[in-house]
């Protein structure tokens, strides 16, 4: 089926020349069409940045409608909303992000939730609108508002500033985009996330030379700042939700102990792993090599997997491949000039095909314009990353 993007083609061209930076980071993300009642919906699965579009449904906006709706998703990426709705209910917390974010944009769409509506002051963070709204004594499913008609006990004691609003004006909210795939983020560290994001912003400052909105500004110096996760908790979190393809619960057959349908288990799958290694001059540091030959040794030995490691420069030059943990991890020396296509190349010819790819490099030298596998960069203290896509890890030792 023929996809058609040109709509949104044509809102992100706007919308590189009215906001840059918002421009060049929504360019990171991978396009999935859908047919739900949203025009649009984003969130973060597997540690993939993902924007979800109804074509036919963004058509119905006006061309400033559309530019708000694309900063509108975009923002609640920079802010990790749907990473930080864990443990929330999911309405109070989907409404409260919108009330955070929607007074800064202009041209929204009439019914977007502002705080103005429900009475409630503008400038507070998602994290305090979540307590005005979400309601004493919530319990029950997380999905729904989760509220029966009886009367509240009054002998009940309430806090003041914690009675929250008033049932039919909290229900009467309803949000610009889809919240529903922000499901999909509960695969994503929340620690991994901020690296995705983090990556982008960097990429997208980087394009856009600076040019950044001030009502963002004070977010987007935080995220360009040095990581505080460890890059060793990084990689970890990256491997494993790379490795969650693994064992999944299915109704598909029968239990072998009960004649009726009960849930089986797939089998668990081995965790195939493609691993690039630069042999340049600049990667050709003993410490960092080690350092990162070591942590992989670590994590083949957490789980069943295989690891296959490509040396290339211009070219592979060396291909080794392990089950488990090797005995030796043995450091191969190149050097010349740097092409970073043909370990994709291999990567898209192994069978059965990698969970993921992860690159010791400079990023100086060419690369593929886009890669279907999930692909970490690790990159030295000066690298480049050298794609739009994929997430940088600087390994700084």
């Amino acid at each position: 089926m023929t996809v058609d993007f040109r709509g949104l083609e044509n809102a992100v061209v706007r919308l590189l020349k009215s906001h840059p930076f918002y421009g060049h980071f929504l360019l990171g993300f991978r396009r999935r069409q859908v047919s739900d009642d949203h025009a649009l919906g984003v969130t973060i699965g597997n540690g993939t940045p993902v924007l979800c579009v109804n074509p036919s449904r963004l058509a119905d906006f006006s061309p400033d409608e559309q530019r708000a709706l694309l900063e509108h998703v975009l923002k609640h990426v920079l802010h990790l909303h749907m990473a930080r709705r864990k443990g929330r209910h999911s309405h109070d917390w989907d409404i409260a992000c919108d009330l955070a974010i929607n007074p800064t944009i202009a041209d929204l769409p009439p019914q977007a939730a502002l705080p103005h509506k429900v009475k409630l002051e503008e400038g507070l963070a998602a994290e305090e609108y979540y307590r005005l709204l979400a309601r004493p004594f919530d319990v029950g499913n997380l999905e729904g508002r989760g509220f029966g008609d009886a009367t509240r006990d009054t002998g009940q004691v309430v806090e003041a500033g914690d009675e929250g609003l008033p049932a039919e004006e909290a229900d009467a909210l309803q949000t610009l985009d889809d919240h529903q795939v922000w499901a999909e983020a509960d695969s994503t560290p929340q620690g991994l996330a901020e690296e995705v994001v983090r990556s982008m912003v960097r990429e997208a400052y980087r394009k856009s030379r600076g040019e950044v909105p001030g009502d963002v500004r004070p977010l987007i110096e935080g995220l360009l700042a040095s990581s505080p996760i460890p890059w060793k908790q990084v990689l970890r979190q990256f491997v494993a939700t790379a490795g969650r393809v693994g064992r999944r619960s299915t109704w598909k057959r029968e239990h072998r102990r009960f004649a009726h349908d009960t849930p089986g288990t797939r089998k668990r799958q081995r965790l195939n792993l493609l691993v690039g290694i630069d042999v340049s001059d600049s990667t050709n540091v003993s410490d960092l090599r080690e350092s990162f030959a070591r942590e992989l040794v670590q994590i083949a030995r957490g789980r069943e997997s295989r690891v296959t490691v490509l040396y290339a420069g211009s070219r592979i030059q060396r291909i080794d491949s392990f089950v488990g943990s090797p005995a030796v991890v043995e450091v191969f020396d190149g050097g010349g000039f740097t092409d970073l296509r043909p370990v994709f190349e291999y990567a898209r010819s192994m069978q059965p095909r990698p969970a993921a790819v992860i690159y010791l490099t400079d990023g100086i030298g060419p690369a593929p314009e886009a890669m279907e596998f999930p692909t970490l960069w690790v990159l030295t203290r000066d690298g480049e990353k050298p794609a739009e896509w994929g997430i940088e890890l600087r390994l700084d030792l």
